[in-house]
Order: structure tokens, then sequence, then C-alpha cells
């Protein structure tokens, strides 16, 4: 059996049904005697450029051992399935089970507690936009 690494990207509107493509791609590893070494659920993200009309997507990332039968079912799902809008599929020389440099950054942010993003940053996974309506209001004050 080899090693790969998979990421793909899903639609953004359908993130609510990724661990629900999860638990299926891990049934069909399973289910042909392969192996999760990586599980790592990246989250909504800005993509490089438009995909489809679309500016961000969901990012999952798996590494597994598996036949190459059992990986020609998992790239037959992907192109069968229309929420996965790219899937990459990389192989490996060997089992990669530590953070990828993206899980590292996000548990750094974490630990920090959100500090350490400069004052008009905004990330993605936060709960609530930051409103201009103040600072606009600042401005009308001087203006008059």
């Amino acid at each position: 059996m080899r090693h790969y690494e998979i990421v793909f990207l899903v639609h953004p509107d359908q993130s609510a049904q990724v661990p629900s493509m999860i638990q299926r791609y891990q049934t069909i590893i399973k289910n042909g005697n392969g192996k999760v070494h990586r599980l790592e659920d990246w989250g909504r993200r800005p993509l490089a450029y438009p995909i489809n009309k679309v500016h961000k997507a969901h990012y999952v990332l798996i590494n597994i051992e598996c036949s190459d039968t059992v990986l020609a079912e998992i790239e037959t799902a992907f192109r069968f399935n229309d929420m996965v809008i790219r899937n990459l599929i990389l192989r490996r020389d060997h089992a990669v089970t530590g953070q990828s440099p993206m899980a590292k950054k996000a548990n750094e942010q974490n630990a920090r507690g959100g500090r350490g993003r400069s004052h008009g940053e905004h990330s993605d996974n936060e709960s609530s936009p930051r409103h201009h309506s103040e600072e606009r209001d600042d401005e009308s004050v001087e203006r008059a």
C-alpha cells in the first residue's frame, strides 16, 4: 500500500456537509483496508483566484495509506461530487502524521487568543464582522 496526501476544496455553500463527506471518504478508505494517518479540516478560506465565480472554499487535508483501487474509488467520488470544486492527490514516500503548517499557524493564533493581528485585519473564522459605521460617524462629525 502507498501513502497519499489529499487536499480537497468544497463549495462554501456546502460547508455544513463537510463532516458527512469526510466520513464517507474515511469509510471508503477503511473498507479497502486503508488507514487515515492525518485529517485536518482547515475551514473556509479565501481562494488565490476565483473558481467558477467562487472566491472562498472549505479546505480539508487527509493523509492516507491505501491501495491503488481504493485511490481510484476516491478519485471517482471526487469527480462525481459537485460540491468538491478542486482536489489534489499527492503520492508521499512515508506516512505523514504531524500537524501541517496551516494547522500549526491556527493553533498558534488560538494560543495567543487572536492577538497578533493588526487593527484592520479580519479573520474569516470570526463570528461578527467589524462594523465601519462608527468610523463613518466620526468622519461626518469632523467635516461639520
